[in-house]
Formats: C-alpha cells, structure tokens, sequence
C-alpha cells in the first residue's frame, strides 16, 4: 500500500507523472489563478469568516478504503490510462472563523465521474464507472492552510425521478480541535443549480459561498477556489 505523505506543497503528493506535468504546466496554468487567489485573501481580510454552510454527506461517501487517494483523482495507481473529463484544478484555503488559517487540516474529496457514476456499491445509477478515475482523493492543508486537487468535471446524476443532482464535488473538513464540516462545491453557470434541492435548502449567501467561478486557464484546463470556513471546538 502507498505511503500516506503530508502536502506542504502540491508538488510532494502528485504521482510521478502527474508531477512533471504539473511542473511543466503550472507557470502557466495558475498565471490565471493567481488573480482569483489575491481576490479570495482579500475578501476573507475584509469578512467575519463565517463557517462554510453544512450540506448532506449523502449516500456515497467512500466505504473501500482504496490505496490510491492522492491529490491527483485524474489517474489510478498502477493504470496507464486518464480519466474522461475536463480537468479541473480545485484549491483553496481554510481558516476559522476568526479568519485565521488553519495548517494541518485534513480535507477530503469524493464524487461522480464524468458519466454521473459513483464507484460505490450503493449507487442505482446504470451509467458506466472509468477504471481509470480515483473517485476519492485527500489532502493535508500547509503552512499557509491551503490545499489543491486535480480532478474532472463530474457528472449530473438523477436523484430521483423529478430531481437531476447538478455537478458537484463533497468535501469532509477534520482537525482535532475543530468541528468535522461536511459540505459540497458547486459550479457557477451549471444550469442545474437553480433546481437542485440541496443547494436552494441554502441562504442566499450560502449558496454563494458554495458556487466556485472556474476559468479556463492558458493549458485548457480549469481552475477555481473554494475557501472554507471552520468552526472551532469552544474549550470546555
């Protein structure tokens, strides 16, 4: 089984070959993130840093504890092939809600891929799994309280017979000394947001706290922050 690495920057947990495509590419690729990462500071600097809105874990939360469940969901440990999709890069910074950062925070990812199929023995979904998406994905916040993943687009799933579930992306926050928050990110400009149960059961604001702008960087690929807000444990 892989060896578990602490990320102090994205570079120490992506596998080898995602890691010198990452080098190859980042000048480029977060040349355009780097405006929207000077934006978010500066808009936490200015806020209460509310916590980051609670949303259901839902039904297929990762019960397989896989070996590979790196930064990297677009390959699988010991396949050759990529995932279908569109890439994009999704990272952000959690602080408190006395807006200071938190390093040392473990942060999880799982969701569909790209055909709206969880690999979870529970999902009814008929669309195809892709053997070669991770699915589920972790990362360790810095120094700084960032993280980032490189992941596809996922796809729209139907929930029910009336309610198509938009793209969308479950995250799991944990550190001892602070509450675990479960939520989910959404993708501006998804016309399926407007409709989804999940998301309008949110304030306005929160909706808007959970809805990530994603912009198309100088390799094709997309990129968004989604910073989140934690609360922490009141001592005793």
């Amino acid at each position: 089984m892989k060896t578990e690495t602490k990320p102090t920057e994205v570079t120490a947990i992506l596998k080898p070959d995602s890691r010198r495509s990452f080098l190859k590419n980042a000048p480029l690729a977060f040349t355009a993130l780097a405006g929207i990462v000077g934006f978010s500071a500066k808009a936490n600097s200015a806020a209460t840093c509310e916590a980051t809105a609670r949303q259901a874990r839902g039904p297929f939360y990762p019960i397989v504890n896989q070996a590979d469940k790196d930064t990297d969901l677009t390959t699988v440990q010991g396949r050759t092939g990529q995932a279908t999709g569109a890439i994009v890069w999704v990272e952000g910074t959690v602080r408190d809600t006395a807006c200071s950062v938190v390093p040392g925070a473990l942060v999880e990812i799982w969701q569909a891929c790209a055909s709206g199929k969880y690999d979870h023995p529970n999902d009814p979904n008929t669309a195809p799994l892709d053997p070669d998406f991770q699915y589920w994905g972790r990362a360790v916040t810095d120094a700084s309280g960032h993280y980032r993943f490189k992941t596809i687009l996922p796809g729209a799933y139907p929930a029910d017979q009336n309610w198509v579930r938009p793209p969308h992306i479950h995250f799991r926050i944990m550190k001892r000394g602070y509450h675990e928050l479960i939520t989910q990110m959404y993708f501006k400009g998804e016309a399926l947001n407007a409709d989804d149960l999940i998301l309008k059961s949110l304030s306005a604001s929160e909706q808007k706290s959970v809805i990530v702008d994603f912009v198309r960087t100088a390799t094709g690929e997309s990129a968004g922050v989604f910073d989140i807000q934690i609360k922490s444990v009141s001592p005793a």
